[in-house]
C-alpha cells in the first residue's frame, strides 16, 4: 500500500502593492517585453502591415512634404512666393501633426509597456500568474460574445482557493464611421457547480437605463427582501425564483451590497462575473484592494452555492429512466413472497440530482430596451425632419 503524500496547505501571500508604484528599470521592462514577444510572436499579416505603413511614411510622406517645404522656402527667399506659398500650408499642417503625434505615440507606448510590466510584477508578488493578452477568450459571460475583434488584456490569475481572473476586455461593433470600441473590466470566478443564469444589474452605475450590453425580459425580475432592490435589479429565469431565494440569502445579499454595489454581476454556468466600465487590471492599488476585498468577501459564501441542485434534473432523470427500466423478475414457483412495503418511495427519491441546470434555467430571455428606441427616434427625427420640412416648403412655395 502506498502512503499518500501530505497535501500542502494553500499558500497565503500578503497583499503587496509596491510593484505598482515603485520605480522600474527600463532594461527590465525591455527584457520583459522581449520574452512576451518571443512567447507571442506577431502574425505575418501584422508584420506586413507594419512594414507597409513604415515604408509609406519613409518613402512617400517625408520626401513629398520635404520637397514642398523646400520649394516654398526657396520661393520665399527669392521673393517669388506669392500665392504659391499657400499650397504648402497643408504639408506644413501634416508635418506639425506628425511632429506632435509621433512623440505622443512613443510616450503612450512606453507608459503601456511600463504599466503592463508593473501589473505582471504585482501578480507575481501576490502569488498569481500574468498573461498580457488572450484573443477571443472562451468565457460564457454576456460581454464575451458580442461584436468582433475581441481581446482580453493584462490578465491576472489566481488558483487558490479557487480560480479567479482579473482582466480588461474590449470588443468592436459596427464598421467604418459607425465602428465603436467597447471597453470593460471584469473579474471571473470559477464556481463549484453550474447555477441558473442570474444577473444583478447594479443601479449605482447606471445612467440612462442599464449600462449592461444586454436587455432582459421584465417578467424575469425578482424582488428580494430588505434594501437589496435599492442597489440591484435581479433577473432570474422564470420558474427559478425559489432557487434564487436559496442562493441569495440575507447574509449573501449583505455581502453584495457592502462590497459590490458598483459592479454588475452575472452568474452563468459554473462562473460568476463582476463587470465594470473601467479597467479592472490596473496600476491603481486602491482598485486592486477593492476587488480583492470584494472577491474575498463573496468567496466565503460560495459553500452554500455548491450544495444547490436543480430538482428539475431529478424529474428529467426519473422520467427518462422509468420507461427503459427492466420489469421485475417473476418469482420462482414455491418461493416465499415478501410482504408489500407500507409505502412506495417516489421514483428517484434516493438518488440526488446531478450537478447542473435544466435547459430552461441556463440562459435568461432577452428583452427590448425602450431607451434604445427613444434614442433611435430622436436621431431619426433630428436627421430627417429638417429635410422633410425643406421638401414640403419647396413644393408649397412653387
Amino acid at each position: 500500500m502506498t502512503t499518500p503524500l501530505p497535501q500542502r496547505p494553500p499558500q497565503h501571500h500578503p497583499f503587496e502593492t509596491r510593484p505598482l508604484t515603485e520605480p522600474v528599470d527600463p532594461r527590465a521592462v525591455n527584457e520583459f517585453w522581449r520574452v512576451v514577444k518571443a512567447q507571442n510572436p506577431s502574425s505575418g499579416a501584422q508584420v506586413a502591415f507594419t512594414v507597409v505603413i513604415a515604408a509609406i511614411f519613409a518613402l512617400v510622406f517625408l520626401p513629398t512634404v520635404g520637397m514642398i517645404l523646400i520649394g516654398t522656402a526657396t520661393s520665399i527667399a527669392s521673393g517669388e512666393a506669392g500665392f504659391g506659398a499657400l499650397f504648402s500650408l497643408p504639408a506644413l499642417i501634416l508635418l506639425v501633426i506628425a511632429g506632435v503625434g509621433i512623440p505622443l505615440f512613443v510616450v503612450s507606448r512606453r507608459r503601456t509597456r511600463e504599466s503592463t510590466y508593473r501589473i505582471a510584477r504585482f501578480a507575481e508578488a501576490n502569488g498569481m500568474t500574468f498573461r498580457p493578452f488572450v484573443s477571443d477568450p472562451p468565457l460564457p459571460g454576456m460581454i464575451f460574445h458580442l461584436g468582433h475583434s475581441r481581446m482580453a488584456s493584462q490578465l491576472v490569475r489566481g488558483q487558490e482557493p479557487r480560480f479567479v481572473e482579473f482582466g480588461n476586455y474590449r470588443y468592436t461593433t459596427g464598421s467604418g464611421k459607425n465602428k465603436t470600441t467597447h471597453n470593460w473590466g471584469y473579474v471571473a470566478v470559477k464556481l463549484d457547480v453550474p447555477l441558473p443564469n442570474i444577473v444583478l444589474d447594479a443601479l449605482g452605475n447606471n445612467a440612462l437605463g442599464s449600462n449592461l450590453p444586454a436587455t432582459f425580459s421584465k417578467d424575469q425580475r425578482l424582488s428580494l427582501e430588505g434594501d437589496f432592490d435599492r442597489y440591484f435589479t435581479l433577473y432570474c429565469p422564470q420558474g427559478y425564483e425559489a432557487d434564487a431565494l436559496y442562493l441569495f440569502t440575507p447574509d449573501i445579499m449583505a455581502r453584495f451590497i457592502d462590497h459590490a454595489a458598483q459592479l454588475d454581476v452575472e452568474i452563468v454556468d459554473d462562473w460568476m462575473f463582476l463587470y465594470m466600465r473601467r479597467p479592472a487590471s490596473t496600476t491603481d492599488a486602491r482598485t486592486w484592494a477593492w476587488l480583492f476585498g470584494t472577491v474575498g468577501a463573496l468567496m466565503t459564501k460560495f459553500d452554500q452555492w455548491a450544495r444547490w441542485r436543480d430538482d428539475r434534473l431529478r424529474l428529467a432523470q426519473g422520467a427518462g429512466a422509468h420507461p427503459s427500466a427492466p420489469p421485475p423478475a417473476a418469482p420462482h414457483a414455491g418461493a416465499p413472497v415478501a410482504p408489500p412495503l407500507p409505502f412506495a418511495p417516489p421514483l428517484g427519491m434516493l438518488t440526488p440530482p446531478p450537478p447542473g441546470v435544466a435547459p430552461q434555467g441556463r440562459r435568461l430571455r432577452k428583452g427590448f430596451s425602450w431607451v434604445t428606441l427613444v434614442i433611435i427616434l430622436v436621431v431619426f427625427g433630428i436627421t430627417l425632419v429638417p429635410q422633410l420640412i425643406g421638401f414640403l416648403s419647396f413644393f408649397l412655395t412653387r
